[in-house]
């Protein structure tokens, strides 16, 4: 068996790969950690710079890709230590692309029996100007997905 879990550096989704990382002990399955680096949500950004705090509500505090990779990088190697720790080899893997497509592309192209994912993200704001990528990965997927709460 193959698990994938998708993490965003979240305390959900660091639920989701306790979980996951419990049910690969007891079945022997192999598990997949990934991150997805989306390039094109640096387009949301204001044109000018926030002026006061009142009006940072209004944006959408976003970084460049590199700095998003070294995030993507840094919180993969935080849940590869976690994994190890609990006596689990994983894999890591940074992925390019909207998280709902790149994961569910990723999962159904490794065969994997099922992807992880914590309920909630990052933040509620990413989300109410996106959407969920947990509702996400349950509308696209081919394989199954458990929402971790």
């Amino acid at each position: 068996m193959q698990f994938i879990v998708a993490i965003d550096g979240s305390e959900q989704s660091e639920r989701a790969l306790e979980y996951a990382l419990d049910l690969a002990g007891a079945t022997d399955a192999s598990v997949a950690i990934v991150y997805a680096v989306d390039p094109a949500i640096r387009e949301y950004a204001a044109d000018a710079p926030v002026a006061s705090f009142a009006d940072a509500e209004n944006y959408l505090v976003v970084e460049d890709e590199a700095d998003t990779e070294a995030r993507g990088e840094y919180v993969l190697d935080r849940a590869r230590e976690y994994a190890r720790e609990r006596g689990h080899d994983v894999e890591t893997e940074l992925l390019y692309g909207d998280p709902v497509g790149s994961v569910a592309e990723f999962a159904s192209g490794r065969g994997a029996d099922c992807v992880f994912v914590g309920h909630r993200g990052m933040t509620p704001r990413y989300e109410e100007l996106v959407g969920s990528v947990a509702a996400g990965l349950v509308e696209r997927s081919t394989v199954p997905v458990t929402v971790v709460r």
